[in-house]
């Protein structure tokens, strides 16, 4: 069974990259939905128009690309993707009979955290977040957003409430970090162990003051 990964359309698209590749490193298959708003923010981080009728092209590109915005930094088998477009509410995750092992929404936008708080699902990536709440699955909210106002945090707190993770994207620096791409992998690295995904994307703390600092 497949994660669902949605892409919102908050500022972070690197660390959506890293959860796919982290994902596909780990022998996961993906359904991949990647919102309108997302794309006007992929291409102003990382320069990158996805396209539905390309998406394959533009996933590898992207996928390829580190937190820096260097091409070429990553290698990434996507074989394992399954896209999905977000206008497509007839696709297999807007139903709960599609089995799913849950979702992953990263990064999530205060408007989708609204939308899937409310129970809007205007598209497929808020529909099939419902749906991983209503059939209780693994939902897993990567918000990035500074500040939050009361109105988010209430929406944050009815996610929880209804059996949601809430990740913000806040990378911790405990683990020795050297590069942007090791602030991102952190971030995305938390994402998936709150859907208890293995993976390596950052040294876990041990119990030892220095353990991370670099070259340790």
């Amino acid at each position: 069974m497949p994660w669902i990964v949605g892409v919102s359309g908050a500022s972070g698209t690197p660390y959506a990259a890293a959860v796919l590749r982290a994902l596909l490193d780990a022998g996961e298959t993906v359904d991949l939905v990647v919102s309108r708003a997302s794309r006007l923010t992929l291409l102003d981080e990382a320069q990158i128009a996805f396209r539905d009728a390309h998406w394959q092209d533009d996933l590898r590109e992207w996928l390829a690309r580190g937190a820096d915005g260097k091409p070429g930094t990553f290698q990434a088998d996507i074989s394992g993707v399954r896209h999905w477009s977000a206008g497509d509410l007839a696709a297999g995750p807007s139903s709960g009979s599609y089995r799913t092992k849950g979702m992953l929404i990263v990064p999530a936008s205060t408007a989708c955290v609204a939308g899937v708080a409310l129970g809007l699902s205007k598209d497929l990536l808020q529909r099939a977040a419902s749906v991983t709440l209503k059939e209780r699955r693994p939902l897993v909210v990567a918000v990035r957003e500074a500040p939050l106002n009361g109105q988010t945090l209430r929406h944050l707190v009815a996610l929880d409430d209804a059996g949601a993770s809430v990740v913000p994207a806040s990378p911790g620096f405990y683990a020795g970090a050297t590069h942007i791409q090791d602030l991102v992998d952190f971030v995305a690295g938390r994402v998936l162990d709150a859907a208890g995904v293995e993976h390596g994307l950052y040294r876990r703390w041990k119990g030892e003051l220095g353990g991370g600092t670099p070259g340790a």
